[in-house]
């Protein structure tokens, strides 16, 4: 959908300047923009935060890794450490 927008002098030249710094049109640059905006809005959640769901069957891993660390260090004695 095509737009009009206001935005200062200066905003923009920043903004056109980033856009061309990464190579994506100035268009690119504020749809982005503007998604980030409403997605920080909806749930006050960082756009990183929805990726801790993915992460909650690694609790059972280190518990299981930590299970595994007590189990050989216990085996040490002391006179290796000698």
């Amino acid at each position: 959908m095509k737009t009009t927008l206001e935005i200062p002098d200066a905003l923009f030249r920043r903004a056109k300047s980033l856009a061309a710094e990464q190579g994506i049109p100035f268009r690119e640059l504020v749809s982005e923009a503007l998604a980030e905006k409403l997605g920080r809005r909806n749930g006050g959640q960082k756009p990183w935060m929805s990726h801790f769901g993915e992460l909650r069957d690694l609790h059972k891993e280190t518990a299981r890794m930590n299970r595994i660390i007590e189990t050989e260090f216990e085996q040490i004695d002391i006179e290796d450490w000698k």
